[in-house]
C-alpha cells in the first residue's frame, strides 16, 4: 500500500501504523476514554504484543502526548466530539493493512462498538463502556469545557474498588481532563435523535463482541452494562457479557489490570489469530 502520513495522524501513530503493517500480525487498536490518555494502555500493548499481537493506541485529536502537558493546557481536549474521535481513529485503521481487533474503555467502549457497527473490526472487546442509550445528567454548562475531576470525584467515580493509597496513585499517573461535549453527547444520547453516541446493534459485519463490566463500577454500573449487551445480542454475531467482581472503573489501570486484559486476550484468541487478518476495503489512500 501507498504510504504519506496525513496532517491528523500523529508521528507516533505513523510509526505504529507502519510496524503493524510490516509484521505480518493482526493489528489491535486500543481506544482510550474520557480522563485517559493512549499512555494508559502500555501495559495491555505490551501483553497483546507479547501474545503475537501489533497494538496501536490512536489518540483523540489533539491529545498532548503526557499527562503533565495534558495538565498544564487542559483546554485543548475541551471540545472533542464524538464523531471526532470515531473519524480519527477510523482513518487509523482504513490506513492498516488488515482489519483490526478494536478494544475500548469507558467513552473508548462507546467509540469502540461505533467503530464495530460501521464493520471496521474483526471482533470487539467493550470495557466498562459509555452510554449510548441513556440518559443520564450532564450540567449543561459544562458542555464546552474541560472537565477535570477533584481527587474526591476521582476516588468514588473510578476508583471506589481500590484503597486510598492506590486511588492517588492512579490518579497522580494517569488523570487529565476530558472533554465536556464528549459526555455531554453521551449523557443526551435518548433525548437528541441526531447524537453522535449512535451505535449500529444490528449490523452483519459487527463481528464477534464482548463487553466486560466491572461489578462495583459507579460510572458504568452493571445495569447500564447489561442494558448494552442486551441491545447488542440481538446482532447475528457472537456477543457476550463479563461481570468482573469487586472492581470498579479504574479496572484497566489498576493492580488487577492483567486479569481484565487476559479475559480480553482470551475472548479475541477465540475468533481472531495473531497472524490472521481479514482485509479491510480501502476506498481512500493509506499512510506512507
Amino acid at each position: 500500500m501507498s504510504l504519506s502520513r496525513t496532517a491528523s495522524i500523529s508521528e507516533r501513530e505513523t510509526r505504529e501504523i507502519r510496524a503493524a503493517n510490516a509484521s505480518g500480525h493482526t493489528p489491535v487498536v486500543f481506544i482510550h476514554g474520557l480522563w485517559l490518555l493512549p499512555s494508559s494502555w502500555a501495559r495491555w500493548a505490551d501483553l497483546f504484543a507479547q501474545a503475537g499481537y501489533a497494538p496501536l493506541t490512536p489518540d483523540w485529536p489533539d491529545d498532548p502526548e503526557t499527562v503533565e502537558q495534558a495538565r498544564a493546557e487542559p483546554e485543548v481536549v475541551a471540545n472533542k466530539t464524538l464523531e471526532q474521535v470515531a473519524d480519527h481513529t477510523t482513518e487509523i485503521i482504513t490506513a492498516l493493512d488488515r482489519k483490526p481487533v478494536v478494544m475500548g474503555h469507558s467513552t473508548g467502549g462507546l467509540l469502540a462498538q461505533m467503530l464495530a457497527g460501521r464493520g471496521l473490526a474483526a471482533a470487539t472487546v467493550a470495557i466498562d463502556p459509555g452510554v449510548f442509550r441513556g440518559p443520564f445528567l450532564v450540567n449543561p454548562r459544562n458542555r464546552n469545557r474541560a472537565i477535570t475531576l477533584t481527587f474526591a470525584q476521582f476516588k468514588y467515580s473510578w476508583a471506589n474498588a481500590l484503597d486510598e493509597k492506590e486511588a492517588k496513585e492512579l490518579y497522580e499517573e494517569f488523570h487529565v481532563a476530558g472533554s465536556g461535549i464528549s459526555l455531554a453527547q453521551m449523557g443526551n444520547a435518548n433525548l437528541n435523535p441526531r447524537t453522535e453516541a449512535k451505535v449500529n446493534t444490528t449490523s452483519p459485519d459487527r463481528g464477534p463482541l464482548l463487553i466486560i463490566d466491572g461489578a462495583k463500577d459507579h460510572t458504568v454500573p452493571w445495569a447500564i452494562a447489561n442494558a448494552a449487551y442486551k441491545r447488542q445480542r440481538r446482532n447475528p454475531a457472537v456477543t457476550e457479557i463479563v461481570k468482573i467482581p469487586n472492581r470498579g472503573h479504574s479496572l484497566t489501570i489498576d493492580h488487577g489490570w492483567r486479569e481484565v486484559a487476559q479475559t480480553a486476550l482470551d475472548f479475541v484468541n477465540r475468533f481472531v489469530s495473531p497472524g490472521y487478518a481479514h482485509e479491510l476495503d480501502h476506498s481512500g489512500p493509506g499512510l506512507a
